[in-house]
């Protein structure tokens, strides 16, 4: 059994950082306006803490669901998600700027469109299953 207002919980607070996200990388352009200003590695951080804020969300979702909420959605590869998260978490020194600004620009829309369909489908569906 599910905890639905959990669940629709924890997909609000992800929405809500890929939302920052995007609205905070608006001006970026390039891997180099993370990595050529303090401002911009300041931004880099920030980017980074939300992205290992929503990995560690999904890994709840995940945990709590018994891996079986997730994998509705194949569309997105939330091993990938978790990874991430564990690669700031754990290799934070290490990460790619590259690796950041390609997620920041090809996957955050796509996952927010996503969380955002899963949010709705939560509405309607019975989760004491």
């Amino acid at each position: 059994m599910y905890d639905k207002s959990l669940l629709l919980n924890s997909l609000q607070y992800i929405a809500a950082s890929l939302q920052k996200i995007i609205e905070r990388t608006a001006d970026v352009t390039s891997v180099d306006d993370f990595v050529r200003s303090p401002s911009g590695m300041d931004l880099l951080d920030i980017v980074c803490m939300k992205l290992f804020a929503v990995g560690e969300t999904v890994k709840a979702i995940d945990k709590h669901t018994n891996n079986s909420f997730l994998s509705r959605y194949s569309s997105v590869n939330w091993q990938e998600i978790m990874r991430m998260r564990d690669i700031i978490a754990h290799h934070y020194f290490e990460i790619d700027a590259n690796r950041v600004f390609n997620t920041v620009r090809n996957d955050i829309l796509p996952l927010l469109q996503v969380i955002e369909q899963m949010k709705e489908d939560l509405k309607f569906q019975d989760l004491n299953v």
